[in-house]
């Protein structure tokens, strides 16, 4: 099913979002409080976070749990960014592609996560999938449900959409195609976020000069906000905007 969060704000050490908070992502990856199915998300964990001066972020994915990785404990002690995207993998299909199917995935400035899953994966996207040219198929960094609505999003993204309209396109098509599909897709550039609710939490926490989108609190801060089911998220550092999806695509 899986759990991610993006963060844009003043520099933090990774860890500070990711693993110290009593309901941090690391704790979100075992015993989550808002998820109702396939609460084990130890298939697989990543991070990508920006660094001052470069628009293409760093990635760290592992195939394991995230709470067995020793390395990264020490990595989100030291590493501090103003931008992040984080996420723990529990898999449509177990084993599939390993490390490349953690997310985040990314390509150019944007890092992308979902949380959900759709059923009958692979054939029920095969709508979707057939307006994708060969080669950005060939180019899936993974054989994974998450991946080809990547890929989607990717596609409307180099197309010259915006962020939020790329997700919502997406979910769209995928939603008509598979109509019992958990879609909560996360997307980042590391100066905007873009998240969509569907078939799963998701929560906001904004304040001066920040802003969390997550699938669930990482802590009991009465300012969280919950996320209506069906909703397109799209949030800087200073504004966070709700607007309802459609269930037909764009």
């Amino acid at each position: 099913m899986c759990r991610h969060i993006a963060y844009l704000g003043d520099p933090v050490a990774l860890g500070e979002l990711l693993v110290r908070p009593p309901h941090a992502l690391l704790r979100q990856a075992w015993a989550p409080r808002t998820q109702s199915s396939g609460v084990v998300n130890a298939d697989g964990f990543g991070v990508g976070w920006y660094a001052d001066g470069d628009p293409v972020p760093a990635r760290y994915r592992r195939t394991g749990p995230i709470w067995g990785d020793l390395s990264f404990a020490d990595l989100a002690r030291v590493v501090r960014s103003g931008a992040l995207l984080g996420a723990v993998r529990g898999a449509t299909l177990p084993g599939a592609d390993g490390e490349a199917a953690a997310a985040p995935f990314g390509s150019g400035p944007w890092l992308f996560s979902h949380n959900g899953a759709v059923p009958d994966w692979p054939g029920a996207l095969e709508p979707p999938a057939a307006a994708l040219p060969a080669a950005e198929l060939l180019a899936m960094e993974a054989r994974t449900d998450s991946a080809l609505l990547w890929a989607l999003t990717l596609h409307r993204l180099r197309a010259g959409q915006g962020p939020g309209d790329a997700l919502a396109g997406t979910v769209a098509a995928a939603a008509e195609a598979a109509p019992e599909a958990r879609l909560n897709l996360l997307l980042t550039d590391g100066e905007q976020i873009a998240a969509t609710a569907w078939g799963n939490s998701l929560w906001c926490l904004s304040g001066p000069g920040r802003v969390v989108v997550a699938s669930e609190p990482y802590d009991d801060d009465p300012r969280w906000r919950e996320v209506p089911e069906h909703t397109l998220v799209t949030a800087t550092r200073t504004d966070v905007t709700l607007t309802p999806l459609k269930e037909s695509p764009a």
